[in-house]
């Protein structure tokens, strides 16, 4: 099995806590891209999602498995290719932070109110697929879409534009969460884990789009615990691996969504993605 796909799995076993009801659970692994499992005790054929595979990671457990081609990349990507990058990330070193820390904080600044970022991007939308759709559309060659754009090239303008890639990473987490749900799960919590899980807005605004519950491990590097986790088990240590994940795993933090009127807000957005996806099929109708 190749080192990433191995490295997720272990991931979804370091974040997943307590041995809890798997069929409303999903455990996000973010990083470059970002995966997405959820396991059942029956076999699901979920369209656009691979799976199901039996006892991949818990013995007599089916793993559906969806994922996001790009996600960490796409954030980097169009952050870079900002003309106020290099500005910013010289702000940033000489602050002693990383460059997302510094977008964080203008986003602060810009709302006045954390409650209040999502709004930001009211007049700005994105269609996420700059390197295909891995799920649930299962489709390589669909291309991304960024409308809203101004004529100013500003660090707000630079924060914007990494809002709303954030927010369109998650509205492509709903659509996986949604699909899974037509299909058989119940998913109303995400355990999150991955280097994108440790950006604050990142977490909130998966939260705020998918009206998911974020749970956030104690131990940050998931896919090592869980790793560990297998090697406890093989060693003798725990008898099982649910033994060895309700010993060595611990929610460290909970992340809910904010407000009804920002549900309604996100309830729109997504709206707004799939209209993005629709228009784009229209050119493709004589294709």
């Amino acid at each position: 099995m190749p080192t990433p796909v191995l490295s997720a799995r272990w991931g979804a076993t370091g974040a997943s806590g307590e041995v809890a009801d798997f069929n409303r659970r999903v455990a996000l692994i973010g990083g470059t891209s970002t995966g997405h499992m959820a396991m059942s005790r029956t076999a699901r054929f979920i369209p656009g999602v691979w799976g199901p595979y039996y006892s991949a990671i818990l013995p007599e457990y089916w793993l559906n498995e969806g994922g996001q081609s790009a996600t960490g990349a796409l954030i980097d990507h169009i952050i870079q290719s900002h003309p106020c990058y290099q500005e910013l990330l010289a702000q940033a070193k000489t602050q002693g932070q990383t460059i997302y820390e510094v977008l964080n904080a203008l986003l602060r600044r810009m709302a006045g109110e954390p409650e209040d970022i999502a709004y930001l991007t009211k007049d700005i939308h994105m269609l996420p697929y700059f390197h295909g759709n891995r799920s649930p559309r299962a489709n390589p060659t669909l291309t991304g879409t960024l409308t809203g754009l101004k004529l100013s090239r500003t660090p707000e303008d630079m924060a914007l534009h990494y809002l709303a890639t954030i927010q369109a990473i998650a509205l492509g987490t709903r659509h996986i969460i949604e699909t899974m749900n037509q299909s058989g799960y119940s998913i109303d919590t995400i355990m999150a884990s991955g280097g994108g899980t440790k950006n604050p807005i990142f977490v909130q605004e998966h939260a705020n789009a998918t009206g998911c519950a974020m749970l956030l491990p104690e131990e940050s590097e998931a896919m090592l615990l869980g790793g560990a986790m297998m090697g406890t088990v093989a060693a003798g240590v725990f008898d099982s691996l649910p033994e060895a994940m309700s010993a060595m795993s611990r929610i460290g933090k909970t992340v809910t969504p904010q407000t009804n009127k920002i549900k309604r807000y996100y309830d729109r957005k997504y709206r707004v993605f799939h209209e993005l996806y629709n228009d784009r099929q229209l050119m493709q109708e004589d294709a």
